[in-house]
This record gives structure tokens, sequence and C-alpha cells, in this order.
């Protein structure tokens, strides 16, 4: 199936190079690409042995919004967000969208209008249009940390998830799970992947030092915490005998937001500091132990920067980081064959997971008229039949060259977990962690925050 589905990518991308002008539109946009699903085939679809009928069943009983006839006025419709998100013309799936786009223009008589807003700036204009009742787009994006709760406590977002109910063209955990208040969805996006967090590896550097591969233990289902501890303290190494380390296995010296996920956890939990949870306990004294016992490299004294700098320079073989910061480590690591495993997994999990600790979807403004009309409009610029088997599969493909690398990051964002702590201002987060580190017991660290962090969500939530 993937074979031929690349196969026609290829004659498409072929016949629109010939056919269309070599302009193109530059966008941080995702590709979007969604896997089909449906609510209703699941039991005859499990009983059909024909695979291509069963797919052909569940697209036929997917849920999508009837057809609706509307004028709109001669409206611009207003899409904000911090990068471009005109749609590009580089593959097939963005060539159907801007398509669909363009016919729904003429039909219902509107134009889309996409506007960027610098990053450094954007929290604070949207947020002061939102308040004052003028908003700056009819749809814009905002980060859950400054929007749920505050600004739908105040009345100032649409609920959405009653229009968003099409598998295809929208993300429905992001609606019906990360961006939930009181019951009701209130973001939405078409993009069906998710953020690939884990662990980068050097293969070369680990051949060298002559260790069992990383995806050996993923294949045997044994890498956890132990492994990994056990893994990082035997590539800390004297490989020239001068009495002093000069190869490591961890970069970072303190992954608190990795372990929490792992272990499927988190600091806060709804309007609740969450230090007293078991699994939280657990990944606590998992960062602690990473400090006390030495595992990661030490500090030099440099910034934040500093743990990928350590593995920029070949001589350190584990780094936890975030996919889209893999192309950076091939361009100045040109040398190194880097692989790409899951974060390990906590002793009170059942899967891999990767993280997100800013979660970012779109919104509409309440001052903002027709969100059933401008939801119904998102929906069929992006109800399409994908050419791709799963989401973000061109990205995987570009990033990677080991098909276990892509399968690793396939499961992890397939089991993202939404860390919320810095949704609360006046949470101490790094004071918290800095005690963690330097050695202070857990029980001793979570006697002294308890209170001050249940203070901090509380100020945001109100107390009750």
């Amino acid at each position: 199936m993937r074979m031929g589905k690349m196969m026609l990518l290829l004659c498409t991308l072929l016949l629109v190079l010939s056919a269309c002008s070599s302009g193109g539109s530059k966008s941080g946009s995702s590709a979007g690409t969604a896997e089909t699903s449906t609510e209703t085939s699941t039991e005859t679809a499990a009983t059909n042995t024909d695979n291509k009928g069963a797919e052909e069943k569940d697209a036929e009983q997917t849920y999508k919004t009837p057809d609706m006839d509307f004028d709109m006025g001669g409206r611009t419709i207003k899409v904000v967000s911090w990068w471009d998100m005109t749609i590009p013309e580089d593959n097939p799936d963005n060539i159907q969208r801007k398509k669909n786009l363009e016919e729904l223009e003429k039909k219902h008589n509107f134009k889309m209008e996409y506007v960027a807003i610098d990053y450094g700036e954007y929290q604070q204009k949207l947020t002061a249009s939102l308040l004052a009742g003028e908003p700056l787009g009819d749809i814009v994006r905002l980060g859950k940390t400054y929007t749920i709760p505050a600004l739908v406590k105040q009345d100032l977002l649409w609920p959405v998830d009653e229009y968003t109910k099409n598998p295809v063209a929208f993300n429905q955990s992001v609606t019906n799970q990360y961006m939930q208040y009181n019951g009701r969805g209130y973001g939405f996006s078409e993009g069906q992947g998710n953020n690939v967090m884990g662990i980068f590896y050097n293969r070369t550097l680990m051949s060298k030092l002559g260790l069992k591969s990383l995806q050996d233990y993923v294949n045997e289902d044994s890498w956890n915490w132990d492994t990994f501890l056990q893994v990082a303290k035997e590539a800390n190494k004297d490989t020239n005998n001068d009495g002093k380390l000069d190869s490591w296995g961890l970069a970072n010296p303190a992954p608190l937001e990795f372990a929490l996920a792992s272990n499927e956890t988190s600091l806060t939990k709804d309007n609740k500091q969450n230090l007293e949870d078991p699994k939280t306990t657990e990944a606590l004294n998992f960062i602690s132990k990473i400090a006390t016992e030495k595992v990661a490299r030490p500090t030099e004294g440099g910034d934040w920067t500093e743990p990928g700098q350590f593995f920029r320079q070949g001589n350190t073989l584990m780094y936890t980081g975030a996919l889209y910061e893999l192309s950076g480590f091939k361009k100045d690591m040109p040398d190194a064959d880097i692989g790409f495993v899951p974060f390990p997994k906590g002793p009170s999990a059942s899967s891999y997971h990767s993280y997100e600790g800013l979660y970012q979807s779109l919104f509409i403004p309440k001052a903002v008229k027709d969100p059933d009309k401008l939801l119904y409009i998102w929906e069929k610029i992006n109800d399409i039949d994908s050419m791709y088997d799963y989401p973000d599969q061109a990205s995987y493909e570009t990033s990677f060259t080991d098909e276990n690398d892509i399968n690793n990051a396939k499961e992890v964002a397939a089991n993202l977990i939404v860390l919320d702590h810095f949704t609360f201002p006046n949470l101490k987060f790094y004071d918290f962690l800095g005690e963690i580190t330097s050695g202070t017991s857990v029980s001793t660290v979570v006697e002294k925050y308890k209170a001050p962090f249940q203070a901090a969500i509380d100020e945001v939530y109100g107390s009750k």
C-alpha cells in the first residue's frame, strides 16, 4: 500500500511541475496528513477479511458535515499565527487543500488572509486584542498555557466541539482531550501529527565504545529507567587512560519533563498539585538519582544550550530532545550516524511517550461571528484523501534513514502527554527542579513545595 501511494505521489508531483507555475508559498504549517478513522464501523471492519473493502467501508462511514450553501458577503477571514499559515503547494496533500480553499472562496464568497505576528510579541498582542473585544483574527493560534483556563474562563472563546467531529479534517485529541475545559473543547487543529520527543544517540560512538545497541533494548522491551542508567554509566569512560573521563553517556543533567511523561504523570493535574502522586514521586527520585550518582556529563558553566553542544562534540552518547533539532545535529555532525529511540519507560508506564509543555492550537474568539461557518470552511479545506500512510510521513522519511527510528518516532507521537505546569506563572518550576538535583531528599522537596504549587494553581483557577 505504501509503495503504491509513493508511486502515485511521484506521478502527481511530476504532473504538478509540468502544469503549474514555479511559484510556491513558504510556510511553517504542517502537512497535517490524516489517518481515516470511523466512529461506527469498528465491528463491521473487524469481521471483514478484505482489507481494501474494510478501508472503503471506514471511509464511507467517517463523519462529514453535510454540504452547506451560504454566502459570506465578500468577508475576509483572517487566520493569525506566529508563522505564515498560507497553504504551500509542496506536496499532493497541500495541493488538494489549496484547491479546496479556492473552490470554497468562490462558492461561499469570502477571501482567506493569513497573518503572521512575531512570536516574541504574539501572546501580548493577541491577549490584549481579545480582552478589548477586537480580536486580530477570525481564527487565531493560542498557547494552552495562557488560554486554558485563563481566557476561556472570561468567555472570550467559542467552544468548537460540536463542529469538529470529522476525524479526517480535525485532530480529535486536540479538541476532545488537550484543549478541554469544563467538559467542552475550545481548540482545534487540522494537523494529525504530534510533537516527537525522545533520545537522539550517536550510533558511531556506541559502536566505538562496544556498547549494546539501544534499539536492541527497545526490541526486547527492556528499555526502561534501569537500563537507561546502565547504558549512560557504561559510556562514561576514560578511553585514553589519562585518568579523566573523555566519553560520556548523557548530555542532559535533569530531564524531568521526559521522566514525568515516561511514567505517565505530571506535576499538576487540572486545578490540583500532583506532587504526592506515587508516579510523580518515582519520576522525581529518578531525576535525583541521575544527579546524585553523577550519571550525566558535568556542566562546564554553559547555558541551556550546553547539552546540545556536548552532543555535537561527538563524545556524548545520548541527548534528550525534539525532532526539530535533528537537522542541526546532522549538519554539525556529518560523520556521525544519529539514531532515535523513545525516552525509556518508567516503572508505572504502559507505553513510550512524547510530551509537550507548551501546547498550542487554533481558536475562534467569541467576538467573531459565524463560528459554525468558519469551522465548516476549515473542515472542507482539510477533508482530503491523504497520499500518505500515516501523519508526518514525509517529515519522518526525510529526517530518518533507519526504519527503526521512524517506527520509534511514530510510537511516541501517538502517545503524546501534555504537561501543564507552565500554565501557572508563580509555580516555581526551576527552583523546585534545582532542589531536586542539588541532592535534597525528594520527600523534603515535595513537602516544601506542595503548598506553594497549590497556591500558584489557585491564582489561575481560583480556590474552592
